[in-house]
């Protein structure tokens, strides 16, 4: 039986327009910076982080959730015995971090929000100290600091036995001249796409419905061997050093796009009339070829709302693409020439799967 992801509870023609009407509320705040001396940068109203003009540099700062994946971490320890809890640390961080970096920001601090049913979700020593040590390997890993946080217990609002996992995090853009919010994009740019982990954190929910109909559930194997839940909870790539070595080797980006909700349409998210030509398709991951196979998705439904193998888009000038690819292997990540942009209507073309999004398909600003 075919199962979409609204079917799995996340419709984001519901979610998507208390997005626009708090897009409009908050943008009426806007002035509310002047008294302080400093002034925000309108573009990045409706990008992935939002960028305040300080006088020598710019300041981003973002929030994100993880998600339903602890409800998958969960199901899984009753299996192999690991909590994975430092495994969803970086993903949770990595909904942040990837999101902050794609306007040219060095990641400076992250605090973390983690909301449980109750106070006995800390008795269990195990969850709690991987948790704790998986957060502040990630922070290592990105080069961030941990300043601090908020762990509130919400009987009744969060369910007994589950935790809301979740991050904020401050960037600096400095010097000016690395802020990316799409004041230079234009046709002609090559589109880079860099590989995924896997599932990352987008699409949990769904591929939760699938485990619940398939009789082995998360033990159900994978063509490659491994176990569908144990796939299923690869930590997310961050992308940070990527970018930050990118800026290093002298790449003049135009673009960036974290690919998570939305999948492959957030290659549009910048507001312009252009048309984004997908000719090469990175290879899918074993987790998410089987999750499409078994939820019976479409190359549209798909592509239109996971990862499916390209967790980050890099929009450069043509003659920057091959340096692009070699910095990111010189990360130990692939990276794929996958296309162009081009002068047209505002659409997502992946040529080799015959699909297409239009620009209706994916409303993110005001």
């Amino acid at each position: 039986m075919k199962i979409t992801y609204e079917q799995s509870g996340v419709d984001y023609a519901k979610i998507d327009p208390l997005k626009i009407l708090a897009q409009h509320a908050a943008k009426a705040t806007a002035h509310n910076l002047l008294s302080a001396g400093v002034s925000e940068v309108e573009e990045s109203r409706g990008e992935s982080a939002y960028v305040v003009d300080v006088g020598e540099f710019y300041l981003a700062s973002i929030t994100e959730c993880l998600g339903t994946k602890a409800l998958v971490a969960d199901a899984m320890r009753q299996i192999t015995g690991k909590t994975y809890y430092d495994y969803i640390a970086q993903d949770t961080l990595a909904m942040a971090i990837n999101d902050i970096i794609t306007v040219g920001a060095r990641p400076l601090s992250v605090h973390a929000y983690w909301a449980t049913g109750g106070s006995d979700w800390f008795a269990d020593e195990q969850r709690m100290k991987d948790l704790v040590a998986g957060w502040q390997r990630t922070c290592n890993l990105a080069g961030v600091a941990w300043g601090g946080g908020e762990t509130p217990s919400l009987a009744g609002v969060v369910a007994a036995g589950a935790i809301d996992l979740a991050a904020s995090c401050v960037g600096i853009i400095k010097p000016k001249e690395r802020l990316t919010v799409g004041r230079r994009l234009q046709p002609g740019d090559a589109i880079i796409l860099l590989e995924s982990s896997g599932i990352h954190a987008n699409g949990i929910s769904l591929a939760r419905t699938v485990a619940e109909r398939l009789p082995a559930g998360y033990r159900s194997q994978l063509s490659d061997g491994r176990l569908y839940g144990d796939a299923l909870l690869d930590p997310t790539i961050i992308y940070s050093g990527v970018t930050e070595a990118l800026f290093a080797a002298g790449v003049e980006m135009h673009y960036l796009a974290n690919i998570t909700g939305h999948g492959w349409r957030k290659l549009m998210r910048h507001p312009a009339s252009l048309t984004y030509s997908i000719t090469t398709v990175p290879p899918v991951p074993p987790v998410l070829q089987f999750l499409v196979e078994q939820a019976g998705l479409d190359a549209g439904e798909a592509y239109g709302s996971l990862n499916m193998g390209a967790g980050f888009a890099v929009f450069v000038p043509d003659r920057d693409a091959q340096k692009v690819v070699e910095v990111v292997a010189g990360c130990g990540l692939h990276a794929y020439r996958a296309g162009h942009v081009e002068a047209g209507k505002k659409q997502v073309v992946i040529e080799p799967l015959a699909v297409v999004y239009d620009g209706e398909s994916l409303h993110l600003r005001a």
